[in-house]
């Protein structure tokens, strides 16, 4: 099979999970309360842009079938605020429900504020953090889009740059990607991190990968 041809079943085979999980995304009447009670360490799920909670349950449901809490933000529905304001919303909550040793569990946008969650006010709080396709270095392709907040993805906007010239978190953080990411053509390797490349294709249907399933059991053990 040539490597174009096995790109282009690869992007096939992500947008039909996409679609998929959307779909039960918005038919899901689950509340996130009933995963967050477990003796575990705690995790807290820091979703994609446009994307709900429930986008990803298969981690969610077998990290709660692990033992662990795991806690969902409700004002990150969506994830279409700056990451900054991101970082904020997850810093106050693990303050206010008083959460101690802590790991994120990001996926893409998501990972960038849960980078500046480990640089922040609350860093303290926090183990570390599992990024699931995470564009630390921006998207080129970010640059043609027409909202502003998927154009805040691009690799020389400000909030991009200034998260990747700071390293002090780095190192507790587990990055994990597929070779062929068809939204972040530059991929999500992060110098300092624990870099995962997973030999598959896809920014969505990684989320279910046996080896995201099993880092996520690793850095919460």
């Amino acid at each position: 099979m040539s490597g174009l041809l096995r790109r282009a079943i690869w992007w096939a085979q992500d947008y039909a999970y996409a679609a998929a999980w959307q779909i039960r995304a918005f038919g899901d009447r689950d509340r996130a309360e009933a995963y967050s009670r477990g003796t575990g360490v705690p995790i807290v799920v820091l979703p994609g842009i446009y994307e709900s909670w429930r986008f990803m349950r298969p981690l969610i449901e077998r990290a709660h079938r692990d033992g662990h809490p795991v806690h969902v933000i409700e004002p990150l529905e969506r994830n279409l605020s700056p990451i900054a304001e991101m970082a904020d919303r997850v810093s106050t909550y693990l303050a206010e429900h008083d959460l101690h040793d802590v790991v994120l569990l990001a996926h893409s946008k998501g990972g960038l504020a849960g980078k500046l969650v480990m640089l922040g006010r609350e860093a303290s709080r926090v183990r570390g953090m599992l990024a699931v396709a995470t564009p630390f270095g921006g998207s080129r392709y970010a640059r043609m889009m027409l909202t502003r907040s998927l154009r805040a993805l691009s690799p020389r906007h400000p909030s991009i740059t200034a998260l990747a010239a700071q390293r002090d978190a780095d190192a507790r953080i587990v990055s994990i990607y597929s070779r062929f990411d068809p939204h972040i053509p530059e991929g999500s390797e992060l110098p300092g991190a624990k870099n995962v490349p997973l030999d598959t294709g896809g920014h969505f249907r990684v989320l279910a990968h046996p080896r995201v399933i099993a880092e996520l059991a690793a850095l919460s053990s």
